[in-house]
């Protein structure tokens, strides 16, 4: 049998670098979309006349954002999954890339063009559609990919992901604090983004030169050549010993010739059925097989977005402050989307300390439909404009602290959720259980971006 070589290192920890940048490039889309919502609210705040008297028309933009993203992220996983075995990798990933790219440059373009609420209302509503379905063939694909790899590279590959809001965030901060007029900041804010997917295409192109990364994405193919290789030469060292036994006539008797024979036609019958079990081994499972075994998994990952997205930013970007003046401009940005973005990427970073409950507890999906009461919590907070509820929590504190809990739990829940599945099935099977956790991920996503629309109009 022939020497396996070392595992190579990844020196510089370069890999871990390319896979955290990785992440963060997926979700830039949606976080950069989402926290812009006071540039796009700005714009589409109009007041149209009728018949003398002034009509403030409504978009509910933070529903649609959230669904219109939602909804091709789930449509395109769920295709994603099917097709990924056809579409090269490098046409999905870095294809994805350059379309985001294209639709960022537009988006930034749009900031200068003067347009009618509607129209823009359309435009932006189709940018987020398409530049949420290329994001979701990109993020199918790299979860594929990292599950691959060790273990805590889809831990990294997650926190990065958790960071891109808290980079959203702070661009967005920045971009207020310039005190420039809401045209050039919201130009220098969506620039950011370019630079950003910009720094992600190259960094996926660098991952076929780094030998770490190489060693794992090519590891099957690698060890399933060796083996039939193995394999064969077993097989043919059997029959040559066949041969031999004849050629030389070192055969003392014809009862002795026939015991070597049958012993070679064992052996090679042997060589030939370890072939087919190495092959039926190497063969992955189906869909529904993998299913069975990650299920809770899944149903876990579906909740925890369920949850958030119903209620955040739909809800929560409507809280305001009780304390008028500078603060106000802030508000918004600082206690929901930087505090939300910051403790979300906290609760991803801490499962690389802390893994609990374990996989296997029944506690796990007892605490994820735990966070169900944070609904509740944040509709009763100051919400504005609102009908119906009462407001119980009108202090900015209030809010901060919930919110901090929100975020930490939902980080924390679906990082571990996702790292735990490919742990539940079989090596050759973690990219069918990556495709398939990030479809239920997209699944809780969308789900809750419906739940948004009645949950807002109870407030």
């Amino acid at each position: 049998m022939k020497g396996r070589t070392d595992t190579p290192q990844d020196r510089g920890c370069l890999v871990g670098i390319v896979f955290f940048i990785l992440g963060l490039g997926t979700l830039l889309p949606w976080n950069f979309f989402m926290t812009a919502s006071m540039y796009f609210q700005s714009r589409l705040n109009t007041t149209e006349w009728s018949n003398g008297t002034a009509v403030h028309k409504e978009y509910y933009f933070n529903n649609w954002m959230t669904l219109l993203s939602q909804l091709p992220l789930l449509l395109f996983t769920l295709l994603n999954s099917f097709l990924y075995q056809r579409i090269s990798e490098a046409m999905r990933i870095a294809g994805s890339l350059v379309f985001i790219l294209l639709l960022f440059i537009l988006t930034a373009g749009l900031v200068k063009v003067s347009m009618e609420a509607d129209r823009f209302f359309s435009v932006t509503m189709a940018t987020i559609w398409f530049i949420n379905s290329f994001g979701a063939v990109l993020q199918g694909s790299l979860f594929g990919l990292v599950g691959l790899l060790p273990q805590k590279y889809s831990t990294i590959f997650m926190s990065g992901q958790g960071l891109a809001g808290t980079f959203a965030a702070v661009a967005m901060l920045l971009a207020l604090a310039s005190e420039a007029d809401l045209e050039s900041a919201a130009l220098g804010y969506f620039i950011t983004p370019c630079v950003g997917t910009l720094v992600t295409l190259f960094s996926y192109l660098l991952l076929p030169r780094l030998e770490f990364a190489q060693f794992y994405l090519n590891k099957s193919n690698k060890y399933e050549a060796g083996t039939t290789e193995e394999l064969l030469e077993e097989s043919s060292t059997v029959e040559n010993g066949k041969q031999n036994s004849h050629v030389n006539g070192s055969v003392a008797s014809s009862g002795l010739a026939k015991s070597e024979e049958d012993a070679g036609s064992e052996g090679t019958k042997q060589a030939f059925l370890s072939l087919e079990q190495v092959e039926q081994a190497q063969a992955k499972a189906s869909v529904m097989e993998v299913f069975k075994k990650i299920w809770v998994m899944a149903f876990c990952v579906t909740f925890v977005f369920t949850v958030t997205l119903s209620v955040f930013p739909a809800v929560t970007a409507d809280v305001r402050t009780t304390f008028p003046g500078k603060w106000e401009r802030y508000f918004m940005s600082v206690c929901c989307f930087l505090m939300f973005n910051i403790n979300d990427w906290l609760g991803r970073t801490i499962t690389t300390l802390i893994r609990w409950p374990r996989k296997e507890s029944r506690l796990f999906p007892a605490l994820v439909v735990s966070r169900v009461v944070f609904i509740p919590l944040l509709m009763l907070c100051n919400v504005q404009s609102r009908s119906f509820l009462p407001v119980y929590f009108a202090h900015d504190g209030a809010f901060a602290a919930i919110m901090i809990l929100f975020s930490l739990s939902s980080g924390y829940f679906v990082c571990l959720s996702m790292s735990y599945a490919p742990q539940l099935v079989e090596p050759k099977d973690a990219e069918t259980a990556g495709a398939l956790m990030t479809f239920f991920l997209a699944l809780g996503l969308s789900i809750g971006a419906g739940l948004s629309f009645p949950l807002r109009a109870l407030v």
